[in-house]
């Protein structure tokens, strides 16, 4: 039980430590869907299936987990490039 405890908080420390970057995949779909239509039921339909289908989810991932941690331990965000 101590070894799970341990295990646990060591676990929370590394993922609280992190930084909050700038979010540019999950920013780019989000605008990329704005920009799609000038209507905007067009542009709600495409949020729902956007929703739906993770693109959403995997954007803010990729974003929190990959591209944050490497301008963290880089200094430079992959999306600037």
């Amino acid at each position: 039980m101590k070894k799970k405890t341990l295990a646990l908080v060591a676990f929370a420390a590394l993922f609280a430590a992190s930084c909050l970057g700038p979010n540019k995949a999950f920013n780019g779909v989000h605008e990329w869907n704005q920009d799609f239509s000038e209507n905007r039921w067009a542009n709600e339909g495409v949020f729902l299936v956007c929703t739906i289908i993770p693109v959403y989810s995997i954007a803010y991932l990729v974003d929190i987990v990959v591209l944050n941690s490497i301008e963290w331990w880089g200094g430079e965000n992959p999306m600037d490039s």
